[in-house]
Parts: structure tokens; sequence; C-alpha cells
């Protein structure tokens, strides 16, 4: 019987579920055992989870389950432990591409002999991710960079505070639209936007939004793989009022846009860089240098690290979870897309999707190890 224990998330305000009720209750039925750790931040409740018959227990407690369990869960484990990692963990790990901290991740793997099978990396045959939120990050990439720049145009410098989760996505649109009408009836002003990845799931998303929130089609300014074939930086970005970034970066490209660029004439006053490869040393947004937060959003120019000459405002929407905006909905995405590849883990030892997934893990161990590229 394969054993899925599902950690409880404790990244602040991360209210999503790597396994919704409806998905373990498929598990269960095609002979899974299912535990799922109670939960302080989760969309779903205990309840919910009860009534389709998995196993509950504390959470946290995923270090002392058995062995043979697969710890399921979504963003990283909590910070400041090094403890060895004995289990086989699925999840968004975040160090593949070196991003900081990389080594000590894959270090505590090493220690414990446990395995890591990253979601990110879970891919079928033509190279495609069986699973992944982009569509809603890009969904909420857009509902928060139009938010702000109404913000801008309704209370001027005044800050731009901490934002919570929507229980539905039509609730979000409706909040979104209207203060854009307050906006464009206080200044005449209706926003342009620029989406760079506009053909990929985060990009699709991120059009879809704009276009339910009541921004006109000529407004939208749709770029993807031919649009910067001959490379950045792309001076085009600073006519727009907002940027939204929804590239999967897979390999090192010139910048989209540079901190000097932003000190010229702009009209840009809104960045959301829904991609977030912050600590990626071939970060094609390299104008920051921190992620932004649920209840921190923005990153505006008088920060510290974040100094412009020109007197044109400008703010950065950082989040690396941006999906939890909607937390129920995509989840329930996530996990539907993701459930016939959980069941192949019945025939682990021949199923390509997971081999390839532990073969790669073993590679990046090895560069760990070796310091090698």
């Amino acid at each position: 019987m394969v054993h899925i224990w599902v950690r409880a998330e404790t990244k602040p305000h991360e209210h999503r579920a790597a396994l919704t009720p409806k998905t373990a209750k498929q598990l269960i039925d095609a002979g899974f055992k299912v535990t799922v750790e109670r939960s302080s931040q989760s969309i779903f409740t205990i309840d919910e989870y009860e009534r389709v018959g998995v196993e509950v227990v504390e959470e946290g407690s995923w270090r002392t389950a058995p062995l043979d369990a697969y710890i399921y869960g979504l963003k990283e484990l909590p910070e400041n432990d090094d403890s060895p990692l004995p289990h086989t963990h699925i999840m968004f790990a975040h160090c593949y591409k070196r991003q900081a901290g990389w080594r000590d991740v894959l270090a505590r793997f090493d220690k414990g002999k446990g395995t890591l099978l990253d979601l990110e990396f879970l891919q079928d045959d033509k190279g495609r991710r069986v699973a992944a939120f982009g569509y809603h990050a890009g969904f909420a990439g857009a509902a928060l960079g139009l938010d702000v720049w109404s913000h801008q145009q309704l209370e001027g410098n005044a800050t731009y505070g901490a934002v919570s989760h929507f229980p539905t996505d039509t609730e979000l649109i409706a909040h979104v639209r209207g203060r854009l009408e307050a906006a464009k009836a206080k200044t005449g002003q209706e926003p342009s936007l620029m989406v760079m990845g506009a053909l990929g799931r985060c990009g699709r998303g991120a059009v879809d939004f704009a276009r339910s929130a009541g921004v006109p089609d000529e407004r939208i300014v749709k770029w993807d793989m031919a649009e910067t074939a001959n490379g950045g930086p792309f001076p085009e970005i600073l006519q727009q009022d907002l940027f939204v970034n929804s590239i999967y970066l897979s390999k090192p490209i010139p910048p989209f846009v540079t901190k000097e660029m932003l000190n010229g004439d702009r009209a840009l006053r809104v960045v959301v860089d829904v991609s977030c490869d912050t600590t990626n040393p071939h970060n094609p947004i390299p104008i920051y240098d921190r992620t932004t937060s649920f209840d921190d959003p923005t990153l505006s120019d008088d920060d510290p690290s974040f100094v412009l000459s020109n007197a044109t405002p400008l703010q950065v929407v950082a989040i690396d979870h941006l999906p939890t905006l909607l937390p129920r909905e995509s989840s329930e995405q996530f996990a539907a897309d993701l459930l016939p590849t959980l069941l192949e883990l019945r025939t682990r030892d021949t199923a390509r999707v997971w081999n390839d997934a532990e073969r790669l893990f073993r590679e990046k161990v090895q560069e760990m190890r070796t310091g090698s590229a």
C-alpha cells in the first residue's frame, strides 16, 4: 500500500493544500493510505478530510512518519533546520537552479539518505510539466498589479497595505474591477499592461484576469518567445503602466529590464514578477533583491535596496506564492492535474515521470557534493 503523508504548510499566508479532500478520496479509493496533518492555515477544514476517510494527525508530525511514507507538501520546509531528511519528499524545493541556500537543502537529504521528488520537474514525455500552479499565479499576479496601480491613482503615495486571500475568483475579479472603475472615474485613466510569456500557462492567467477585470484588449500587450528572440533589455516595457513577468526561466538570458533603464523616462509604475527568480543568478528582472509578502506586498522605490533617481514612483510585487490568493481553486486545479501522476506511485519502479525525477535529484546532489555546474 502506498502511503502519502500530507504535511501542514508553514509558510506564512500559505492557504493552499497539496492534496484536496476530493483527490484524497480518489487516492483512498485506489488503494492508497492517506494521512493529513491538522493545519491552522489550510483553506480546507480537517472535517472535509475526515469525511473522506483520511487518517488525521497533528501538525508537524511528518518527522516521525514511517520511513516508507511519501511526505507530500507544496512550499519549502521550515527554515533554520539542518536536520537530516530520511524520507522521500514530494514538494517544490526551489533548489535545483542554485537559488539561495540550495546546497543546504540538498545536504539535508544527503545526510539523511532521503530523496527529493521535486514537483517543478515532474514532466511528461514531451517535457511539459504534468501539473503546475502557473495559471493561477499569473491570474493572481495581474490582479495584485492592477490593484496596486489603482491604489496609486486613488491614494497617491499612501502605503499599499496587506492583502488576504479571496474565497472565489468571482469575488477577486469584482474587487479589482471596482477599483479600476473608481480610478477611471477619478483620473480618467485606464492602465496598459505588458504580459511577458503570454502564451504560457502563467501568461494566459494574467491576460485572462486583465480581460475579466475590464481592461480593454488593445491595452494588453502580449509578448512571448517571438518578440524576445533577439534578447533584452526591452525599452518597450517602459511604455506600459504595468509589466507582468510570467516566463519560466530554464536557461541564462539577458535581462528584460534594468535599474538603469528605470531612471530614464517611463510610464511604468508597477512591476509584478510572477516568476520571482529573485535569488537566481540569471534573474531577468534584476531591479530588486528580495521577495515581498502578503503582509508587505510591494517593494517601493524608497526602499534602501531599490533606490531610483527617477521621480516617477515604481512599485514591485514579488510574492513567491501568488496562487494562494485563490487557495481553494488553485489547489483543486493542481491536485486534479497531478492525480494521474500520483497514482503512478503504485508502480514507481517503472514510472518514467518518477524515475526521471529521482535521477535529476541524484544529479543535483552530486553537483552539491562536488561544486560542479
